[in-house]
């Protein structure tokens, strides 16, 4: 598609380190403390990934704490419901956003007023308008706030029984409804421009703007990216990703790179990034990291630039699991050595170790070397253990 010349070779450990930076792993505290802190690193990040599996604390909140150690789930209960500078919507998946982003999702969500939601086509007009009423009659709800829906078949494995339910996820989707907050996974709904405090939605973003958006979202969190790193789930996208990369890379605003072990898939940097590189990551910085981590959501990338083969087994039957149900990577510094299986009993207050696997140069590491990261590993799991028992 793109038939530019390589011009940059790159090393996997030159690209770990640039990668390592954009993803603020690299140093200790880098959006300090706080709210404010949550809204800081949802904007340098672009997105954080929620997900319901909750076997250990749910992802959102494990993202965030990777890179806020004084993180509490206070924090993005202000960020998001007070401050109101995060909000949800799709991205790859249901994710926090920063809300000055909110312009970039406007086009989606008049996509899904003129043509519905694919995973939403039984929802009916009159139960679109009884939730939107109940929301301008009695303020935000939540699902339970309403009781009087006539149950129905499920439509596939994830969908609820519950009419409003549906039709709320499909206000979320228009743009007409929005999450106020959340109890665990209960979400409150609210009319979005009442949560905004909006007389109007802003200027939706344009294509083109869309297009060089998640372009330049990507080159801030990935440092050294491809069409499958910036379009992730979103093939569609990739033309026009393409023409954008093309011409900047005419203007000199961005650089064709020859990754190492990448084959013919191309990948490209900003100037800066690559002069400035990624300095070498101290092996005391050590984060056990969840599976839907930017770092590791996007499992050939990963592979490719840490040489390390992530196995979601949640939905493996157990006998063939390698890893475990759950398996946490562990970084120390700019390796994975590590993948842990931890499950939280919350009853008896502790951490359960199901299985500890030793990955790439934690495996072949030997006598003092091993118990040297395993001490390591075993310093942050007692960390990793106050967050996930504490508030």
């Amino acid at each position: 598609m793109l038939a530019l010349k390589r011009q940059f070779p790159l090393t996997k450990l030159q690209a770990r380190r640039i990668w390592l930076r954009a993803q603020r792993l690299d140093a200790p505290a880098p959006f300090g403390d706080g709210a404010r802190a949550v809204a800081a690193a949802v904007a340098h990040l672009g997105y954080v990934q929620i997900d319901t599996i909750n076997v250990i604390e749910r992802s959102h909140h494990h993202i965030l704490f990777t890179r806020i150690p004084a993180y509490r789930r206070a924090d993005l209960k202000q960020a998001q419901s007070v401050d109101k500078s995060v909000f949800e919507y799709w991205t790859h998946a249901l994710s926090y956003v920063p809300t000055q982003d909110f312009r970039f999702f406007l086009p989606a969500m008049r996509r899904h007023r003129r043509d519905g939601h694919r995973w939403l086509t039984s929802v009916k007009p009159e139960d679109s308008r009884k939730v939107m009423r109940l929301l301008r009659q009695n303020g935000p709800l939540t699902i339970r706030d309403i009781e009087d829906d006539v149950l129905t078949e499920k439509e596939h494995l994830w969908a609820s029984r519950k009419p409003s339910k549906r039709a709320l996820q499909l206000g979320f989707y228009r743009g007409e409804i929005t999450i106020a907050g959340r109890d665990g996974m209960l979400k409150t709904y609210d009319l979005i421009n009442r949560h905004f405090g909006w007389d109007k939605l802003p200027k939706p973003a344009s294509e083109a703007e869309v297009t060089a958006y998640l372009l330049d979202r990507g080159l801030r969190a990935q440092g050294v990216v491809s069409l499958d790193s910036v379009c992730h789930l979103d093939a569609p996208r990739k033309g026009k990703v393409a023409r954008l990369i093309e011409s900047r890379v005419r203007r000199g605003d961005l650089v064709a790179v020859d990754l190492e072990g990448a084959g013919k898939q191309g990948h490209w940097a900003r100037p800066a990034d690559l002069e400035e590189g990624g300095g070498e990551v101290s092996a005391e910085r050590v984060h056990i990291l969840s599976p839907f981590d930017p770092l590791i959501i996007q499992r050939k990338r990963t592979q490719l630039i840490f040489d390390y083969n992530h196995r979601f087994e949640a939905y493996v039957p157990k006998e063939k699991r390698l890893f475990g149900y759950f398996a946490l990577p562990v970084l120390v510094g700019e390796e994975i050595v590590a993948a842990l299986d931890i499950k939280t009993d919350r009853e008896k207050r502790k951490l359960l170790m199901q299985k500890w696997s030793w990955v790439g140069k934690g495996k072949s590491a030997r006598g003092d070397a091993r118990k040297e990261l395993k001490r390591r590993i075993e310093e942050e799991l007692d960390r990793f253990e106050a967050f996930q028992l504490g508030d």
